[in-house]
């Protein structure tokens, strides 16, 4: 299981050699396709997946979302390549079946994602401004959820937040609709 030390300073080292975090981007920068798939708007819907077929790798986004989740998903399947690179072949279609590992696989792709998102000094202005929890996901742009990522991340690296007033699953972007 990757900690939140090894996910952390991987997001650091990215956006160190790539100057930037915007998903769609570090995907095109690190030869990973983003493609496109209508898959529906209901809440059970595939909202998207990694996958690597004959050494190509390949992120798949439902067109569907709205562009601000579409980001979300793109960063969180991005995890999902940096950190399961190994296990794609396996993982692929992880938000269609159950297997052994998923939630952990999952978690670690949302920590991923709320760290590459969210870097500590906006998240921190942002809280500053005395708005609650739920405003602040909103002026960040991201579901609730992935600031409780974030707000993890935050107190393992020694900062005293807020008690987020709930506590995210792994497998939370699956159950999100818009």
């Amino acid at each position: 299981m990757a900690d939140f030390n090894y996910i952390c300073s991987l997001v650091q080292n990215i956006r160190s050699k790539y100057d930037q975090g915007n998903p769609f981007r570090l995907c095109d920068e690190m030869g990973i396709v983003t493609l496109f798939a209508s898959m529906g708007s209901s809440p059970s819907a595939c909202k998207g997946f990694f996958l690597t077929q004959s050494r190509i790798k390949s992120i798949t986004i439902n067109s569907d979302l709205s562009e601000d989740f579409q980001r979300i998903i793109c960063a969180h399947e991005l995890g999902h390549a940096m950190l399961h690179r190994d296990r794609s072949g396996v993982n692929a279609f992880h938000d269609f079946s159950f297997f052994d590992g998923a939630d952990r696989l999952e978690y670690e792709a949302n920590i991923f994602a709320a760290e590459l998102l969210l870097p500590d000094d906006e998240v921190l202005k942002i809280l500053n401004d005395d708005l609650s929890f739920f405003q602040a996901a909103a002026n960040l742009y991201v579901p609730a959820e992935l600031l409780d990522f974030k707000f993890r991340t935050l107190k393992w690296k020694g900062y005293k937040v807020i008690e987020p007033p709930l506590n995210a699953t792994g497998n939370f972007l699956k159950k999100v609709h818009e």
